[in-house]
């Protein structure tokens, strides 16, 4: 599918991955629809690229009806989403402190699994009353995994079992949708400079660059863009989910 003069919805464009990859989707002629749950900082990604910026928490059914409904109006029905929102907090299952709290499981699978399902049947249903294009594709939906999802690390149980959920979600909602000609798709970064990574010490980065076996260093947000730009692009990808990571496997710690 060729981007341009097509509307877009990126979740989580307010930073890191979701905001690089609006500004990736603009400069290929998208109208883009930034959904975060920070809309000020939303805001600020939009002005820069000639956006709309709208509030959303993505795990909340009325929320995100809400939203989809705005961005619909504002920028047209999209023929691209891309899933970006996500947390990462690192707990044990079992800690100094006693058993995780199951509210902070909970909360970690409410956003990053099913705020992706969330997104992805409303934006899907949208995508449905699109016209076909010539050949016969309606839509494109990226979703990001995480390379977590195949190797979590102790501590990353929660996130882990999140971004499993996306990548095993993947195949299922690409055969759904294949009848309306909306393919579906999944990227599994490994270790990225994402504001959570950069506002660790350089040594500490320095390290987790260095495990990467080549390139050694840590993932720039505009590659994850690019990939999500050629996902678009090459209409033949389906169902599968991408790993991004260098040739990463993740240690147990």
């Amino acid at each position: 599918m060729e981007i341009k003069g097509h509307s877009a919805i990126v979740t989580g464009g307010g930073s890191g991955l979701g905001a690089a990859t609006a500004r990736a989707l603009a400069a290929a002629g998208a109208k883009v629809a930034l959904l975060d749950i920070n809309e000020k900082a939303a805001a600020e990604v939009a002005k820069e690229i000639g956006g709309v910026a709208v509030a959303c928490d993505v795990a909340d059914s009325a929320s995100g009806e809400a939203a989809v409904k705005k961005a619909n109006e504002a920028v047209g029905v999209p023929r691209v989403l891309v899933n970006c929102a996500g947390v990462g907090p690192a707990k044990r299952i079992v800690g100094k402190d006693g058993p995780m709290p199951l509210a902070d499981y909970e909360r970690v699978i409410r956003i990053n699994l099913i705020g992706t399902f969330n997104m992805m049947r409303l934006v899907g249903h949208a995508m449905q009353s699109l016209e076909p294009l010539a050949d016969g594709e309606r839509g494109v939906i990226v979703s990001t995994a995480s390379v977590a999802a195949f190797e979590g690390q102790v501590g990353q149980a929660a996130y882990a079992s999140s971004k499993g959920g996306v990548a095993a979600l993947t195949m299922p909602a690409a055969r759904e949708f294949s009848q309306f000609g909306i393919r579906v798709m999944a990227i599994a970064p490994g270790i990225f400079a994402t504001p959570m990574l950069t506002a660790l010490p350089k040594e500490t980065q320095d390290s987790l660059g260095a495990a990467v076996p080549f390139p050694k260093r840590l993932g720039q947000a505009r590659e994850y863009a690019a990939l999500v730009l050629h996902c678009v692009h090459n209409t033949y990808l389906n169902g599968e989910v991408i790993r991004l990571d260098g040739a990463l496997r993740m240690a147990p710690r």
